[in-house]
């Protein structure tokens, strides 16, 4: 059923994606911020780094390439009248079982055997859960949806630090409770939300031109995901860098509680964006002046020379790169190409989440220093700005219906 047919659906259906949705990222944002590098850690002592290093590049790769596989296999069951649910069961059924796996693991190359897996079956439930949504959400509701979407990631981030704060669970119980939140997730969505209607035959051609706009789309989130990217991996060492005066300690608590704001103040920014972007039917305006938000919170943490400039700078950043990001996800789903390609193209489209995990650490070893990230934070603006300029090469996504 195109899109533009599709009928409304209710804020609670909405819901019930999103929650799903935040059992996905739940599923993997613990486990790769927080409970992996203390499993590294345990294992491998002094070579944590080398063994944390190849499990983020093979993860990144494995996880580039099965997002596609699982997307272009859903489609296939689609075209067959079967639906993608299947394939959702068993990602998050085989991510259970990974997790066991990490529990279980008592050498170095037994972890990153076992993380390999875990991206293998990881992505097996996400990529068919964000083609779903591309599928039974109707145009003029995507960009409320990419709003509530923007709630996983402090979801995920407060179920870490639950963890964290809970010494009792050990290695053991931390890692196998993020599976089940996971499931307590997802089957909400399952077990209330009825299977889409297959598609119509005159629904399989491909539209006129979107390809090339989806290209111009997934340039565009590449080039803002890499900034991301190495705010991720080095923001505590960006303020050790302009606020040395500060005791180390203080400065940990005092990131912590940073990155935890930026989670949560975008939120109600998000949501408002994105259904303001609904009721116009005008995605790109939005998009642009939050890369340009994104941007100019990058050139103030080039020009910061105490925590409190550099703070702010990066929570303006961090509201303008979430709006981005939630709003695109919308934007794209509008854009791609063809109704029986859907998981295999946003499977594409995940590459720019996953590409950045290997830019990014090149680009600071090039250009930063543990005293100087000015010039890695002006080329980082540089990229943002560019990646929402991008977006003007392509034709406006059809106006929701």
């Amino acid at each position: 059923m195109p899109a533009a047919v599709l009928p409304r659906r209710s804020t609670a259906t909405l819901i019930l994606f999103a929650l799903a949705y935040a059992g996905g990222v739940i599923g993997y944002l613990p486990l790769l911020t927080l409970l992996l590098p203390v499993k590294v850690e345990a294992l491998a002592g002094d070579a944590r780094l080398d063994v944390l290093t190849a499990i983020v590049i093979s993860g990144a790769i494995v996880a580039s390439a099965s997002n596609i596989l699982w997307g272009w296999l859903s489609d296939r069951s689609v075209a067959r009248g079967q639906g993608r649910r299947g394939w959702l069961i068993g990602g998050v059924a085989g991510t259970a079982l990974a997790y066991a796996g990490i529990a279980a693991a008592a050498t170095p190359a037994q972890v990153i055997a076992a993380v390999i897996l875990f991206q293998v079956a990881v992505n097996a439930a996400l990529a068919p859960l964000i083609a779903m949504m591309a599928d039974e959400v109707p145009d003029a509701q995507k960009g409320t949806l990419g709003g509530l979407l923007a709630f996983a990631n402090p979801v995920a981030a407060g179920l870490s630090a639950g963890l964290v704060a809970t010494p009792a669970l050990g290695e053991t119980g931390r890692l196998l409770l993020v599976p089940l939140a996971m499931i307590a997730c997802v089957v909400p969505l399952l077990a209330l939300l009825p299977p889409s209607t297959p598609i119509d035959a005159e629904d399989e051609r491909p539209l006129p031109g979107r390809t090339r706009d989806m290209a111009v789309a997934w340039a565009a989130r590449l080039l803002v995901q890499v900034a991301g990217n190495v705010l991720f991996l080095y923001l505590l060492y960006y303020f050790e860098s302009i606020a040395a005066d500060l005791p180390r300690t203080e400065l940990q608590t005092r990131t912590g509680h940073l990155l935890t704001l930026s989670y949560l103040l975008p939120l109600p920014v998000a949501l408002i964006a994105g259904r303001l972007s609904d009721r116009s039917g005008r995605r790109r305006p939005v998009l642009l002046a939050a890369a340009a938000a994104a941007a100019l919170g990058l050139c103030g943490m080039a020009a910061a020379a105490s925590w409190i400039e550099g703070a702010l700078a990066f929570t303006t950043y961090a509201v303008g790169s979430a709006v981005f990001l939630a709003l695109h996800s919308a934007y794209a789903m509008q854009l791609l190409p063809s109704v029986r390609h859907r998981g295999r193209d946003l499977g594409l489209l995940n590459l720019t989440n996953t590409l950045p995990a290997l830019a990014g650490p090149l680009l600071t070893w090039w250009l930063a220093s543990p005293r100087d990230f000015e010039k890695l934070m002006l080329l980082l603006a540089a990229l943002t700005l560019a990646g929402g300029l991008t977006l003007l090469a392509a034709r406006p996504a059809s106006r929701p219906a």
